[in-house]
């Protein structure tokens, strides 16, 4: 490897350059300090214009295996190609040796997830998982609330990662074929179901309802998911391409107060729109977005007060990643952590198919 110390870039090939590699891991690997990011694969010509275009000291290769026969020249391999290609790619990774960043969902299964945690163990490298929305403003700050008391005992939490795409767009998210693991459950789902776990703790008993409800679609696109923590919280879960109007991102109910938070973090739509993390602003959002804290009475005819929100923060997932990388700092998403969510996404499936609720 050639990162050796902490005065040294560490080195990063990423598989991938679709939507989650280059608009969320190429631009956050590059503006973190101790990392560049050296090689992308991707086979197809557009893209690799794209790449050069964008980061014009960057290799290209056109395929994986090209990276594990580099293994000696690199510190972290990044697998953001299609969630079927995980599994496969990680061991590879694992088995050259290498430390490997995973898109989520890490895995298929549960069982897959603890298979390539038990692997990393062995091979005595670092295995993590992209849960980037742990960094999400609205997630920072409902944490610092929770963590401070503000809310008393947390009854309720109550989360939606809702959009409004009446029309599928096609492609492997959206397919029905099970190998390509597509589908709102474990795309959006990962997310907040990892967020809920993060929270609140493990959970117990899983619920949940899919539906696919668009004319032309194949895979689920609107999912609610019950969890009961053994905690004593209940999490309600909505991820959704059909929602014709919006809910609130979150709906927090304790014994002291409340919390309701609106709108989603601006981070992506700023990544999406060519923006790259470092100026002071980064992750912050508008005081009229602001979420609200309160007993008694509805935000939105002003109970409450507003909560400034903090600031997002994706660029401190890799910041993490190169920490540990060089023993500085612990895995910031364990894929331990990872197969946790994953039991519920697979309860959640299995609640859905049977229409029966699953302890854990």
């Amino acid at each position: 490897m050639t990162g050796t110390g902490n005065d040294l870039p560490l080195h990063v090939g990423l598989v991938g350059y679709g939507l989650a590699g280059s608009v969320f891991h190429a631009p956050l690997i590059a503006a973190t300090e101790g990392l560049t990011l050296d090689t992308v694969v991707t086979a197809n010509p557009e893209r690799q214009e794209q790449a050069k275009a964008e980061f014009p000291d960057v290799r290209i290769a056109t395929a994986p295996e090209e990276l594990f026969d580099r293994a000696g020249e690199l510190d972290l391999i990044v697998i953001a190609s299609p969630n079927k290609t995980h599994v496969p790619l990680a061991t590879a990774a694992l088995k050259a040796g290498l430390p490997v960043v995973v898109d989520k969902p890490v895995a298929g299964t549960a069982a897959e997830a603890r298979e390539l945690a038990a692997l990393a163990e062995e091979r005595g490298v670092l295995l993590s998982v992209f849960q980037n929305r742990r960094w999400d403003n609205d997630f920072l700050t409902l944490r610092k609330l929770l963590e401070e008391g503000e809310l008393g005992d947390a009854w309720r939490f109550e989360s939606r990662f809702e959009r409004w795409r009446p029309q599928p767009k096609g492609g492997w998210r959206e397919s029905g074929d099970p190998t390509e693991i597509g589908g709102l459950l474990y795309d959006l789902g990962s997310h907040v179901v990892d967020q809920a776990l993060t929270l609140f703790g493990p959970a117990t008993r899983v619920y949940a309802e899919t539906d696919v409800r668009r004319p032309g679609a194949e895979a689920d696109d609107d999912t609610f998911i019950a969890v009961t923590h053994a905690s004593g919280v209940r999490s309600h879960l909505h991820v959704s391409a059909t929602a014709s109007q919006l809910g609130p991102r979150f709906r927090v109910l304790g014994s002291r107060a409340g919390y309701v938070k609106y709108g989603l973090d601006p981070q992506e739509a700023a990544l999406r729109e060519g923006l790259r993390p470092g100026p002071s602003d980064w992750g912050t959002e508008a005081e009229s977005l602001w979420g609200r804290i309160g007993a008694g009475e509805s935000p939105l005819t002003g109970g409450g007060r507003p909560v400034p929100t903090l600031p997002g923060d994706y660029p401190a997932y890799y910041k993490a990643v190169a920490a540990a990388l060089t023993g500085a700092g612990p895995n910031p998403v364990t894929a331990l952590e990872a197969a946790a969510a994953l039991d519920v996404l697979e309860a959640a499936r299995r609640s859905a198919r049977d229409g029966v609720a699953v302890t854990l």
